[in-house]
């Protein structure tokens, strides 16, 4: 069953005009699949078109409130985006121009993914980037123009840079505007197209650029980069470009937000005596003193050695779960030792309690025990 439109777009069912066209451009340029790696993000976008698409429309709002998804196919109304009824929202969310009109129009956004290794997120890094993009054609300047020729205002929608169509159906005439396809939506097209991009204003090129990633960030994050994305048309500015994030994963630690979880094993014995470790943390050697019975499972806290922050508060910390090995083979003298000191002790240890429990908050972040 089809979510609610209203829960699609996280507005109250009161909100106005307004507020939902603010909250379907926010959405939109989020759930974009260019931006958005997510295999998902494409059919969350549809769904948020769609949640529009009703939204938007005072009688077909007014349908769905009262008769939900199935009063609006019962008026032979479907989803698509070929008979999106708002196109200037849907086109200023992906390139944040005015859509319907002419003018000039921002350039698309554009993504790219970068994998870096658990101490480059601790400490930060840069790196160089090489992407490819569309921008301006440096013969015509991006007017799509042969140098000494001029524009021309566009046939094919009369210089209004979008297009109508009037459809008849039972309730009536359907009228819906496009960008014009032939301008493009500047309402001009080249009197001689220029013979390097072909009257497009515009090539593909390859881009490099070089990219600040800072201390603490995460798997999955991303940095924007102003300007960097898809050229806009002449006098617009350009997209911009996103970088995700991928921190690989690391065989020293488990990342849980600032906190870093590790396991330390040591012997029956020395758990029974006590004995120091040392654990490789990701900015020197952490020294680590385990008492007298410690027990399997015990979390020990190792404050303030843990991510930095991006947000600029203390560092996280780490978190050392003991694990207690026992040996599965045994020389004749070791076993001698060990029943002897059997002898000494009770037949049956009493049983930690709790043991999961403590290893599922230092795999959650909730404060170590013990």
């Amino acid at each position: 069953m089809p979510r609610d439109h209203y829960e699609v777009l996280g507005v109250e069912r009161a909100a106005d005009e307004k507020e939902i066209r603010k909250a379907f451009r926010s959405l939109a340029r989020e759930l974009h699949p260019d931006v958005n790696p997510d295999p998902e993000a494409e059919e969350h976008f549809k769904e948020l078109a769609e949640a529009y698409e009703v939204l938007s429309d005072t009688d077909r709002r007014a349908t769905y409130d009262r008769y939900g998804h199935e009063g609006l196919k019962g008026q032979g109304w479907s989803p698509g985006f070929d008979s999106f009824s708002n196109f200037g929202d849907l086109f200023s969310a992906f390139f944040g121009g005015g859509g319907s009109g002419g003018g000039p129009r921002q350039g698309a956004d554009l993504g790219i993914a970068v994998d870096i290794t658990l101490d480059e997120a601790f400490s930060g890094t840069k790196r160089q980037l090489d992407y490819e993009a569309v921008t301006g054609c440096e013969t015509c300047d991006g007017s799509g123009a042969e140098p000494g020729t001029s524009l021309v205002g566009c046939k094919q929608c009369g210089g209004h840079g979008a297009v109508r169509t009037v459809q008849r159906s039972p309730f009536g005439q359907i009228v819906r505007e496009a960008v014009c396809p032939a301008c493009s939506g500047a309402g001009k097209t080249p009197e001689v197209p220029c013979g390097d991009c072909g009257g497009s204003g515009s090539r593909e090129s390859t881009l490099s650029v070089e990219v600040d990633i800072p201390a603490g960030i995460d798997d999955g994050q991303r940095i924007r980069l102003a300007g960097r994305g898809n050229a806009g048309s002449p006098g617009a500015p350009a997209g911009d470009l996103y970088v995700v994030i991928h921190v690989d994963s690391d065989d020293r630690f488990v990342r849980d937000g600032e906190d870093l979880v590790c396991v330390v094993d040591i012997s029956m014995a020395k758990a029974a005596i006590g004995t120091e470790v040392v654990i490789p943390g990701l900015d020197g050697d952490i020294d680590l003193h385990l008492p007298a019975g410690t027990q399997p499972g015990t979390v020990l806290e190792v404050s303030g050695k843990g991510m930095p922050s991006l947000r600029g508060r203390r560092r996280g910390d780490v978190r050392v779960i003991v694990s207690v090995h026992v040996p599965e083979s045994l020389d004749d003298e070791q076993r001698a030792s060990l029943e002897v000191l059997a002898q000494t002790l009770p037949d049956a240890a009493e049983q930690q309690p709790g043991l999961f429990d403590r290893i599922r908050r230092a795999l959650g972040g909730a404060a170590g025990s013990n």
